[in-house]
């Protein structure tokens, strides 16, 4: 296995994973058009559409066989792996191949989108924003590469330059073996455990859950409420 590192038979049934709600919006054609006519746009809105794509011919390093359908939330499953930063790397997956990035208690989400969208205003100069996400529940089993064990492990390392990179390399040699994804503990949240899958496949029985709203009102530290 990978780097001597440990791999086990684990079952999660019930794990969090923090979605947009942009992306649970209509779609904005129907703002647009008469409904006699949506059809008609929403073809021309398929052909740009990443996961549209995806499902239908594969993208980069995604194949269209890989991907789910006929099972509740199959678009939200499908998404994680057809949309990834196009010129950055996350920590378990880089260009061409997202991953279901999910946590065991929403408070180590919070935590994980948290940091992620700070950094990002961070950037702008101005922490002005609100956003807005829905708990996505899903169980996940199988055979997991876990890091539980070894905090030091460099793909966990807090500087993204020097984690990342180690984390996309053991990612890769992870779904080489077939094993579904990594376990590990939050670099975010003392004490919280995350679980990344690396194929659509590994993602089952997704639900949606309860809605929570980020404010970033001038200052790094978010005001989170339940909505």
């Amino acid at each position: 296995m990978p780097d001597g590192l440990p791999v086990i038979r684990e079952a999660f049934a019930r794990t969090i994973r923090l979605v947009s709600t942009a992306n649970k919006r209509p779609s904005v054609l129907k703002l647009l058009v008469d409904d006699d006519d949506l059809a008609a746009l929403a073809e021309i809105e398929g052909a740009t559409n990443t996961r549209l794509i995806a499902q239908e011919r594969g993208i980069e390093k995604t194949d269209a066989h890989e991907l789910v359908f006929g099972v509740p939330h199959a678009a939200f499953i499908n998404a994680a792996f057809a949309y990834s930063r196009p010129r950055e790397l996350n920590r378990f997956n880089g260009p061409g191949r997202g991953a279901w990035y999910a946590e065991l208690d929403v408070a180590t989400c919070l935590k994980e989108v948290g940091f992620h969208m700070t950094e990002f205003l961070g950037r702008t100069g101005e922490y002005q924003a609100v956003v807005e996400y829905v708990q996505m529940v899903a169980s996940l089993a199988g055979e997991f590469m876990d890091l539980r064990e070894v905090p030091a492990h460099i793909s966990l390392h807090p500087d993204t330059a020097i984690g990342y990179p180690a984390g996309n390399a053991l990612a890769d040699a992870t779904r080489a073996e077939g094993l579904n994804g990594i376990i590990y503990s939050s670099v975010r949240h003392a004490g919280g455990t995350c679980i990344v899958a690396l194929w659509p496949h590994a993602v089952q029985s997704v639900a949606q859950g309860t809605y929570w709203r980020l404010t970033w009102a001038g200052s790094p530290e978010p005001k989170i409420e339940k909505i």
